[in-house]
């Protein structure tokens, strides 16, 4: 059963429009084929929910929580476990044996299990205690164990990782994000991680996000418009925006264009990140990297410094708050060109999401500093592909005249028109590009659908 089914389901019984017997009887006579759409018009033709109302608005939340990622609620009678790892898929240690293991040995262990996710291309390890240790591939959930980790055993292995002070602010604050780098020795380098390690109701809990061993190019990340979104890079001013929801590959799109960069110009690059995730080691350019929390306080504090350090390019991992923003936004007006992610949907919500953040006093004032230093949005989401994979839906906006006064103006409703007709500038929405992996059957229809 689909997870967007399985929500549905949920809240039709949460909200008592439906007994666990009908649940039940739902779901041992529904088709694997059938999609969430399909599973709401044959509640409302059976009679069973006639508020049509609610179908819709609970279909949306479906199909938001299944791509936002969040676990499956429990359904009675109805299993959310998600598959087990396959025999002869990776090679993972048992994890029933981890608890019998010297220092050395769950060091040995801990680095199989790294090597194995890097090599079969997961995205996400999970290990928790009082859960089973998992890792998410293409966008699912799989279990590496059939029983749960004993929080001593969990606690053991993620804490077995940090250096001395990580784990005393770790134990003080009971929350860490930090980069981790682990020997490869069969290879002779090393594997990176963006990790997060936190207390929870079961004990201690870390998810490690396996960053890519290798700089990818645009064409190699799927982009099919890889030179229009090259052209942006040729500014020596203005800003850039990369954006997507959680896990859509932001930072694996940073890194390429940062190495672009690299390899392309001869000038001074800064960038700030949290953590630092992927190495960028000087070739023409002079590359810079500074972490939050190792290196400099906060993004705010690490732009207001890197402006007096003769930068020509300023790349921030992440614009979050109003300072941040304003200072990136004023970067790209003095001389600076600025690459910055974001997490928006696509370019319509990113520019809400930047004027929002200030007060209505200063709005007009931010409209034309935006039309006039924005250079392009590049919006990018992962979709799971009908071969069990993913690929790449993007959307590319570039700051073209008409954008320009569309911005300056506030009149967002015809943004889609000028991005429409600015194909000759490389634009396309988010729309024609899941039409263009339908067309080429990469996709199937009902993701399609969800992501329209």
């Amino acid at each position: 059963m689909r997870p967007e089914i399985h929500w549905l389901l949920h809240f039709c019984l949460d909200n008592d429009l439906l007994t666990s017997g009908q649940v039940s009887g739902i779901v041992s006579n529904l088709n694997p084929s059938t999609d969430v759409h399909a599973c709401s018009k044959l509640l409302s033709n059976s009679g069973w929910i006639q508020d049509s109302a609610f179908l819709d608005s609970a279909v949306e939340a479906s199909i938001q929580n299944t791509q936002d990622g969040f676990e499956l609620p429990a359904i009675p009678g109805i299993t959310t476990d998600a598959p087990l790892l396959q025999d002869g898929v990776g090679e993972f240690p048992d994890f029933n044996e981890f608890d019998g293991l010297n220092d050395a040995d769950l060091r040995a262990a801990i680095e199989q299990v790294f090597t194995s996710c890097q090599q079969m291309g997961a995205s996400d390890l999970h290990i928790t205690g009082g859960a089973r240790p998992r890792i998410r591939h293409h966008g699912r959930i799989i279990y590496l164990s059939n029983a749960p980790l004993p929080d001593a055993i969990a606690r053991r292995i993620n804490l077995s990782l940090l250096t001395e002070a990580q784990r005393e602010k770790f134990e003080a604050e009971w929350d860490l994000d930090y980069a981790l780098s682990i020997g490869n020795t069969s290879s002779g380098s090393t594997m990176r991680f963006r990790a997060n390690m936190m207390e929870q109701k079961n004990g201690i809990s870390a998810v490690y996000r396996i960053v890519a061993d290798h700089l990818m190019s645009l064409e190699e990340l799927g982009f099919p418009n890889a030179d229009n979104i090259r052209k942006l890079l040729t500014y020596h001013n203005g800003i850039i925006l990369v954006t997507g929801p959680v896990g859509s590959g932001k930072t694996t799109t940073l890194a390429s264009l940062v190495n672009e960069l690299n390899r392309t110009r001869k000038d001074h690059i800064i960038a700030v990140e949290d953590p630092i995730e992927v190495i960028q080691h000087s070739q023409e350019c002079i590359v810079t990297q500074r972490q939050v929390g190792k290196h400099t306080k906060s993004f705010h504090s690490a732009l207001k410094s890197a402006l007096r350090e003769d930068p020509d390019i300023i790349v921030i991992g992440e614009m979050r708050d109003l300072e941040t923003i304003e200072m990136a936004i004023s970067a790209a007006e003095t001389g600076h060109l600025v690459i910055a992610t974001m997490h928006t949907r696509d370019a319509g919500s990113t520019l809400n999401r930047i004027l929002d953040v200030f007060p209505p006093s200063q709005q007009n004032q931010i409209r034309a500093m935006t039309s006039g230093s924005l250079r392009g949005i590049v919006c990018q989401r992962l979709l799971p592909s009908v071969d069990d994979g993913v690929v790449l839906a993007c959307e590319l906006m570039v700051n073209t005249t008409a954008v320009a006064n569309i911005i300056r103006d506030g009149k967002d409703t015809g943004l889609d028109t000028a991005m429409q007709s600015g194909k000759k500038a490389g634009m396309r929405t988010i729309k024609e590009s899941v039409q263009a992996l339908l067309d080429e059957g990469r996709i199937s229809p009902e993701v399609a659908a969800e992501n329209m």
